[in-house]
């Protein structure tokens, strides 16, 4: 005679069913793949670009499993890796014409050959590490000295803003090394630019010293404030990695700190060594300044003569040169993304 309720029974048959649909991902395997997606915000991966992804493929007769835009960025699955190789080679002739730089990524990839209906019911196959699976292992170590020499150049631009807004005179301000360094001519100049600095930057320690008839002023970003502009780089470059990791489309990603100033990353799967050793390591710094609109600014680029002291010579897209100040109006620091749905 049996013991136990039929319902005991039928619940455990249930976990069983669920358990070997929810594991069946694992047995299909990967199918390489080639990803495309956007590393700009002005290239969008849309409708538009799938088709061009698709007559890239057809005019290089490379068959594809599917072709599909999922989210940003289109994937388009193979069944060998000859072909995966052929169509990177087709599609980034199509998209990124060579010389160009138009803000598309195409980099090779495995996806899941799992069918739709098991994708629509939210199964995946277990991922696997860098040991049992493969892939790309990085060491990354943030420059904290050209972190804290941004910081330096920014508080001297404040600085001499403050210093002006105040009515204070002064010889020049300087960047030395890590020192900003400010001559005054007497010693009531020398007070009041003291007496500013105290009540505006909390973060400089200050001294002075006489060179002569004038006095040289002489601040250095306090340890715990430069410890703290150190941690915010560290945090800054993590959020930089994972949002580049997503352009590769990696699962499951390992992205964490390692001592004071190095960041470990594992891309568990990850074919294009060299695309995300490129997608990794671009630089990512967003400075707002001024454009020089002296007359000697203009000189300059039109002449291709010399920049006017304080200011740097840039180029756009477009290979015009623009003449900008030094002097940092804004960074990404001073900027907060807001997400508003609508």
């Amino acid at each position: 005679m049996n013991r136990y309720p039929v319902w005991k029974f039928a619940i455990i048959v249930i976990a069983l069913l669920l358990g070997l649909v929810y594991t069946l991902p694992n047995f299909f395997g990967e199918a390489p793949a080639v990803q495309v997606s956007s590393s700009k915000v002005s290239s969008k991966v849309d409708t538009a670009t799938l088709a061009r992804v698709e007559d890239a493929l057809k005019a290089a007769n490379v068959p594809s499993a599917a072709v599909t835009l999922e989210g940003t960025s289109i994937k388009a699955r193979f069944e060998t890796t000859e072909q995966q190789l052929k169509a990177k080679d087709a599609i980034q002739k199509a998209l990124i014409p060579e010389g160009s730089d138009n803000g598309y990524v195409v980099a090779l990839n495995l996806l899941s050959r799992s069918p739709a209906w098991l994708a629509a019911l939210y199964a995946s196959p277990m991922y696997l590490g860098l040991d049992l699976r493969g892939g790309v292992h990085f060491m990354l170590q943030v420059d904290m000295k050209a972190a804290l020499s941004q910081k330096t150049d920014s508080l001297a631009g404040d600085i001499r803003t403050t210093l002006r807004e105040k009515d204070v005179r002064h010889g020049g301000i300087t960047r030395n090394g890590q020192s900003i360094e400010i001559k005054v001519r007497d010693q009531a100049q020398l007070d009041a630019a003291l007496r500013v600095l105290a009540d505006q930057f909390a973060d400089l320690q200050v001294g002075n010293a006489a060179e002569g008839s004038e006095f040289k002023i002489t601040a250095n970003v306090k340890p715990d404030a430069a410890r703290r502009v150190q941690e915010q780089a560290l945090k800054q470059n993590i959020t930089t990695l994972h949002n580049r990791i997503n352009e590769l489309g990696v699962a499951e990603p390992v992205i964490q700190q390692q001592g004071l100033d190095r960041i470990v990353v594992q891309l568990p799967g990850v074919q294009d060594t060299a695309k995300a050793k490129d997608i990794l390591g671009r630089t990512a710094t967003l400075e707002v300044r001024l454009v020089d609109e002296s007359s000697e600014a203009r000189s300059a680029e039109q002449t291709n003569g010399l920049v006017p002291f304080g200011s740097e010579r840039y180029l756009e897209r477009n290979g015009q040169p623009v003449i900008v100040k030094k002097q940092v109006i804004l960074t990404g620091d001073n900027l907060t993304l807001s997400l508003i749905h609508i």
